[in-house]
């Protein structure tokens, strides 16, 4: 029993329905995938440019990326298809504990072998500068500095904590990925304001110092699915990847609501999102200037996913979670992310309480001017899936007047088990 159980034993939890948000699938198959990039590669800019005998290293990130493993295996079949001599570089900045051998780690996670790539995975945390721009000295990975050529491969999305021409994408990539945790510390050392200008700056620098000779954008839908990819030649990169932002961004998925009392996310992770539960779904940028996701009076978290490996960066985004969540918590797997950010805001930990069931009891009671009896309350199962959710009962009439929700079935009560953990799936 924790400390506040006595305190909230009294709270009676409303029932809910099954909530279906409606967005367009445009996803693309594998088939279609690997004819634009088999396209892009026939690009005058880009053909030609891998001569046999070159060692051409190749980005991985650390996200959960639709498609990422086939598009990096498919890069890597090209490069050797020209008689050049693939590699890849875990390029993800601080993430698995900014070490080397976490980062080989996190790919192995995704999929990503030596094995299943077919070429090596050079893994190191050391650095080489290349230039120095405005007031920064602007680092790459030292493997990807010795290589021959450089193809930069990410996901083009919005960020979660800064807004600008620069948000995530192949242009991080070649900044906060390929600097290595050295790097990414530099580029954030202004702050989030800057963030998006500094990238611009350091990734033009890369592209000018280091011979990039593609980026590969992956583009995504509401469904984190990919329905775009763009091959573009590596001097091209700062001028294109704006407009494959706008794109990205005009097909992101939300949360229709506007607000709500409560929302509760079934689990933090960072293959969800690299800040662990996405703002631009779940509201509270680090960033106050920016308004982003739903308005939410409490939010409350219930797991971190086994794939996370134990990162739970964006708990302190959260009020209030379970002691399962926080017994799965690595500090050492978390805190470099906060020193490489400058803002601890994002790893604070929860108020903690015994169980799911008490998450949302504590959520509810500490909750001002809400009708207790009636509180509106969403439950996701994370920030990228949310095509499903669940809505309590005083949200139904508010979604039976919205064209982009339709509710299934009858009103029910949430099933715990014997250890008050939330067993109600969707």
């Amino acid at each position: 029993m924790s400390g506040i159980s006595n305190l909230i034993n009294h709270i009676t939890l409303p029932r809910f329905v099954k909530a279906h948000q409606i967005f367009e699938h445009n996803e693309i198959s594998q088939e279609e995938i690997l004819k634009k990039l088999n396209d892009g590669f026939k690009n005058p800019e880009i053909a030609g440019k891998i001569k046999p005998g070159q060692r051409i290293c190749i980005t991985c990130g650390s996200r959960g990326v639709s498609n990422m493993t086939f598009v990096t295996k498919a890069l890597v079949d090209y490069v050797k298809s020209v008689g050049a001599e693939p590699f890849l570089i875990p390029a993800m900045g601080s993430h698995g504990g900014a070490t080397a051998e976490g980062q080989v780690e996190i790919l192995k996670s995704l999929g990503i072998t030596e094995e299943s790539m077919g070429c090596p995975i050079l893994s190191s945390m050391e650095v080489v500068k290349i230039s120095h721009v405005d007031d920064f000295d602007v680092c790459i990975d030292k493997n990807a500095y010795e290589a021959d050529g450089i193809i930069a491969l990410n996901r083009v999305k919005a960020h979660t904590s800064f807004q600008g021409p620069y948000e995530s994408g192949v242009m991080k990539m070649l900044t906060i990925g390929i600097g290595k945790q050295y790097g990414a510390h530099i580029c954030h050392s202004k702050g989030d304001d800057s963030m998006s200008y500094r990238i611009g700056l350091n990734a033009t620098e890369v592209i000018k110092h280091a011979n990039v000779i593609m980026g590969v954008a992956l583009i995504e839908n509401s469904f984190d699915k990919t329905f775009d990819i763009s091959v573009m030649p590596g001097m091209r990169i700062p001028e294109e990847e704006p407009e494959l932002l706008k794109k990205a961004k005009a097909n992101m998925g939300r949360i229709w609501f506007d607000s709500c009392d409560i929302l509760i996310v079934k689990a933090l992770g960072k293959n969800f999102t690299g800040a662990g539960m996405d703002p631009n779904i779940v509201g509270r940028c680090v960033n106050p200037k920016l308004k982003m996701g739903i308005d939410a009076q409490r939010i409350g978290i219930l797991d971190l996913s086994d794939e996370s490996h134990g990162n739970a960066t964006g708990m302190g985004r959260a009020d209030i979670a379970p002691k399962r969540f926080f017994d799965k918590v690595s500090f050492d797997d978390t805190y470099p992310n906060f020193i490489t950010s400058y803002d601890p805001t994002a790893y604070r930990i929860p108020v903690i309480v015994d169980n799911d069931e008490e998450v949302l009891k504590a959520a509810v009671a500490s909750a001002l001017n809400i009708d207790y009896d009636n509180p509106r309350v969403i439950i996701i199962n994370n920030s990228l899936e949310i095509e499903d959710i669940l809505i309590s009962e005083a949200m139904i009439k508010e979604a039976e007047n919205m064209p982009q929700i339709a509710i299934s079935g009858e009103p029910f009560e949430l099933e715990f088990d014997r250890d008050g953990n939330l067993v109600t799936e969707f």
